[in-house]
């Protein structure tokens, strides 16, 4: 690391999961950098699980940590920006609570970069193979190559993810996430669009935060069942960002978007009974995706 001084705000959003871990790791590691001035802030968006909550308070007995906790849940996009309010420094490092750091090295190339407005580093599966029959770890496995850095360079407003970003503290407050998105999904990448509307840039780069931990397929189905919702209750203004909202539109073009309506409605409940099975199939569950989106379209 050059003779350079930095400022950073580690901020870490968290909502019923223990983080105190990585917490300590990320303050180490910044703590090991002589030219770096830290803080680490974490804020919990209305944890509803009493032993989660009183775990993390043990953040606050770290040096340069904060735990910040908010009676209610306000959303993704509120708690983050809520994060960049609360912090001191100019620049701000986004990092998901359920993430892990895995190179010795993640701070400081992050600072190599500062000069960028924003900064991606992607994610890395890691760690030991969850149960056998994992959704989440079948799917996010078959996406690894997307993560790659130049396949998400290649379109870098599109592929860019909130769990582990840097950027200007004076740009995200200019440019906060959309807080209308309170359920689940896509708050990022209307806030990709939006970056790209104003000009600003995203640079990809290869610093990946760990990803090793896969909830059970019935919460994943769950959650993609809910970020569907999202995804249709702000269609219009995310056209052009979503593979299967082009899917849709394509296949309402060619006059045949009742097809994959007619399946969920006859086989969608046989399909998800499947989905949370021991052996579910990746390809029915792009079909039940695809069904649960067109059966919300009027």
């Amino acid at each position: 690391m050059d003779t350079e001084s930095y400022r950073l705000s580690i901020l870490i959003p968290t909502y019923n999961d223990i983080c105190v871990e990585l917490v300590d790791a990320l303050r180490r590691q910044a703590n090991s950098l002589p030219n770096l001035t830290f803080e680490v802030l974490v804020a919990d968006d209305g944890s509803t699980q009493p032993d989660i909550i009183e775990a993390n308070r043990a953040i606050d007995s770290l040096a340069h940590c904060k735990y910040l906790r908010r009676e209610r849940n306000e959303g993704r996009s509120a708690i983050r920006n809520y994060l960049a309010r609360q912090a001191r420094y100019e620049l701000l490092l986004f990092v998901d609570s359920h993430m892990s750091v895995i190179r010795e090295n993640y701070i400081e190339c992050y600072l190599s970069h500062s000069s960028h407005p924003l900064v991606y580093g992607g994610y890395a599966i890691t760690g030991t193979q969850p149960p056998k029959g994992n959704l989440r770890y079948k799917y996010e496995l078959s996406c690894i190559k997307a993560q790659d850095v130049s396949c998400r360079a290649a379109s870098p407003y599109s592929n860019f993810h909130t769990s582990n970003f840097m950027i200007h503290r004076d740009i995200m407050l200019a440019h906060p996430l959309d807080e209308r998105f309170k359920r689940y999904g896509y708050e990022d990448v209307l806030f990709g669009k939006q970056l790209k509307a104003e000009g600003i840039e995203i640079l990809h780069i290869d610093n990946p935060v760990g990803f090793n931990r896969f909830e059970s397929n019935q919460r994943f189905v769950e959650k993609t069942e809910e970020g569907l919702c999202t995804l249709y209750e702000f269609c219009d203004e995310l056209k052009g960002y979503s593979r299967l909202l082009s899917i849709s539109e394509r296949l309402e073009k060619w006059h045949i978007m009742g097809l994959p309506k007619v399946v969920h409605a006859l086989f969608g409940k046989c399909i998800r009974r499947h989905l949370l099975s021991a052996k579910p199939s990746l390809f029915l569950f792009k079909v039940y995706r695809l069904g649960f989106f067109s059966s919300l379209r009027k």
